[in-house]
């Protein structure tokens, strides 16, 4: 068998003290910090041991004497908070400007256009929690067939639609038109455009999260994904990572669906059945579900959950592979409003390398570099510089 790297994404787990914190208007935020307070203690012992209390003062999750990975912090160097910026960057591509995002709702041409094009009106459009605008607009969509259209702090399109009211498929047909439209005809008008089937009467609506479909921007310019297919790698994408990157250098995707525990089940299969390569997974609960409804008991949950399941993970590796346990951004579940937080990420790294302290690393791209690096594939011109021997 050949050499393999995974790397698990915590979606939205900083660790507080970005430098740029306060241009972001998040100065204070600490995802891990603030819900371990928030909480009376995280009960963590398998991250523990890893050296997750080794990155920053945790209440319940103490430093290790002799930490099981190398630990350390990156600072992101893209212009934005976002998911696919934060992933990009691991990968090699730096956003230097943040996409667009719309808090006073999408103009007036690009809601008639949609509407012309899919033959049905639109409700909604402004900044919203997804539950609570399905709450609040679910009734006048039964009553009109109009479709729900809603953004975010992200640069998003989203569309919610009652799968007993508009079919599914019509759903996805309209998200490919409205990506189209904001991504396909040469501008980028948003980031990700999103279909958000739900189901139920008023009173008791249900998100269908396995039928949740992203439609993004495919990267401009070469990655490390793309460097690692090309070498002849396998790149299998588990959860919303093939999204994030509109499939560009996946050989593989695993959905996944419909939860976190789920993703973990793929990262483990897909264990089995790569030989040499790349497993890029992405655990999402702990953003949209926890991070964006500012729910730190729920954050703590999952963290509990997850590490439940790491002794799982750290079986399954063989003596050449690598694991990096990271994340994208913050999202604080303590701090204001709904928005990700502008926050460093963690870095926990087990391989056969003994483990050290890794620093502060300047960029996400480091990441990127240390796969490739393991994969011994040439990382020629693309930033970043590999954190382990």
């Amino acid at each position: 068998m050949g050499r393999r790297a995974v790397v698990v994404v915590l979606d939205g787990v900083g660790v507080g003290n970005a430098p740029d914190a306060a241009e972001f208007g998040d100065e204070g935020s600490d995802t891990l910090g603030n819900t371990a307070r928030r909480v009376g203690g995280l009960d963590l012992p398998n991250l523990q041991s890893l050296g997750l209390g080794n990155l920053a003062a945790l209440e319940g999750v103490p430093p290790a004497e002799a930490p099981r990975a190398s630990w350390g912090l990156m600072v992101e160097h893209s212009a934005a908070k976002a998911t696919l910026a934060g992933h990009w960057e691991m990968m090699g591509l730096v956003l230097d400007q943040a996409l667009p995002t719309y808090p006073e709702g999408f103009p007036p041409e690009i809601l008639q256009r949609f509407e012309d094009e899919t033959g049905r009106e639109v409700i909604g459009n402004r900044p919203a929690s997804g539950t609570e605008v399905i709450t609040e607009l679910g009734p006048d969509q039964e009553k009109t067939g109009s479709w729900i259209v809603y953004t975010s702090a992200d640069s998003v399109f989203q569309v919610a639609a009652n799968t007993g009211v508009i079919p599914l498929q019509e759903l996805y047909e309209a998200c490919e038109k409205a990506h189209e439209m904001l991504i396909g005809e040469g501008g980028i008008l948003v980031e990700r455009v999103i279909a958000r089937p739900f189901h139920g009467s008023d009173g008791s609506y249900e998100r269908e999260s396995e039928n949740r479909h992203d439609y993004g921007i495919t990267p401009p310019e070469e990655t490390y994904l793309d460097r690692i297919k090309n070498a002849g790698h396998e790149s299998v994408a588990v959860g919303k990572i093939r999204d994030i990157f509109d499939g560009r250098g996946i050989t593989e995707h695993l959905p996944g669906k419909p939860d976190d525990a789920a993703k973990v089940d793929a990262v483990l299969e897909a264990l089995k059945s790569t030989e040499s390569g790349f497993i890029f997974a992405n655990l999402v609960d702990f953003d949209a579900e926890y991070g964006h409804r500012r729910d730190p008991e729920g954050m703590a949950a999952n963290l509990n959950r997850f590490d439940d399941r790491l002794p799982e993970l750290l079986d399954a590796l063989g003596e050449d592979d690598l694991l990096i346990i990271t994340a994208d951004h913050g999202n604080d579940p303590t701090y204001r409003g709904t928005d990700h937080t502008r926050e460093r990420v963690p870095v926990l790294a087990v391989s056969g390398s003994a483990p050290r302290e890794l620093g502060v690393r300047e960029g996400f791209a480091d990441l990127g570099a240390t796969v490739a690096a393991w994969l011994r594939v040439d990382p020629d011109g693309l930033p970043g510089e590999s954190f382990l021997p």
